[in-house]
């Protein structure tokens, strides 16, 4: 049985990725960099740290400072498009 995930907080509703990388050479996006405010900076950052191509670690900068206010396992209740 897979645990729920713990949700996070973001600044607005939309999901618009601003890099959606592949780090490893796999052919797949490990890395996201997401704007859910529409202002153009991002606010979520989103890592795939065993290659699965599903979301390990999910970080939320709220005030944009360059430092995370929040980290949680898992997609966060945010998960790609990609």
């Amino acid at each position: 049985m897979t645990e729920p995930q713990e949700t996070v907080e973001t600044r607005g509703d939309d999901r618009v990725d601003l890099i959606a990388q592949d780090a490893n050479g796999d052919g797949r996006p490990d890395v996201w960099v997401t704007d859910t405010d529409g202002d153009g900076k991002p606010d979520v950052f989103q890592f795939d740290t065993d290659g699965d191509g599903k979301v390990d670690i999910t970080m939320v900068d709220l005030d944009q400072d360059g430092n995370p206010d929040q980290i949680v396992d898992g997609d966060g209740g945010l998960p790609p498009a990609v």
